[in-house]
């Protein structure tokens, strides 16, 4: 039996996956989380074999948990489900240890075998997002200013993209001024 550990901050998207994996047969769901600190605690009560983690979650993204279960557990294979795949992601996933890297597009067979691909010991990456990692260059944002930059995108205002992103708004303004200067991008409005 293998044991898994789900942590999304999407009530639904959660207990959906849940429900799914447990139809399986060889896979158990032993605990549900809805933050990366949750998902940490589970971790260390429940032990389990596999952690299925959202890329993005409001307190701690999915990449930071794998890292810090990586140290605690560095046996327990992890698998990132993300809705927003960007190069950086699968890079920084891939350097925390992370086995698994895919989109929430995925059907339930697809994370089904990637469970058992990574509790084995192998590794999955999805190959749209592998295919978009190798011909993205580096990119000097950090995944959350890339984050903020893309729920932007809109003209979105700042309260809204604060809302939107778990975060204060002046965390966005900071987050957005660091990309601005990074990306050596104009600020204000335009003369």
């Amino acid at each position: 039996m293998i044991r898994v550990l789900l942590a999304d901050d999407e009530n639904l998207i959660r207990t959906a996956l849940a429900a799914l994996l447990a139809l399986e047969e060889d896979l158990q769901v032993l605990a549900q989380a809805a933050s990366g600190a949750e998902a940490l605690a589970m971790a260390r009560a429940h032990h389990p074999d596999v952690a299925v983690l959202n890329l993005q979650m409001p307190d701690r993204g999915g990449i930071s948990v794998a890292a810090e279960m990586g140290t605690t557990s560095p046996d327990r294979a992890v698998v990132i489900v993300t809705g927003h795949g960007r190069a950086g992601h699968l890079k920084q996933a891939l350097t925390a240890g992370v086995r698994g890297f895919l989109p929430k597009t995925v059907n339930a067979g697809v994370l089904t075998e990637v469970v058992r691909t990574v509790h084995r010991g192998g590794r999955y990456v999805d190959p749209q997002l592998a295919a978009e990692a190798i011909s993205a260059g580096d990119s000097p944002l950090t995944p959350r200013e890339a984050d903020v930059l893309e729920l932007g995108a809109g003209g979105a205002p700042v309260e809204e993209i604060a809302a939107r992103a778990h975060l204060s708004p002046g965390t966005v303004r900071n987050y957005l001024s660091s990309a601005a200067a990074k990306l050596d991008a104009p600020t204000g409005t335009p003369p």
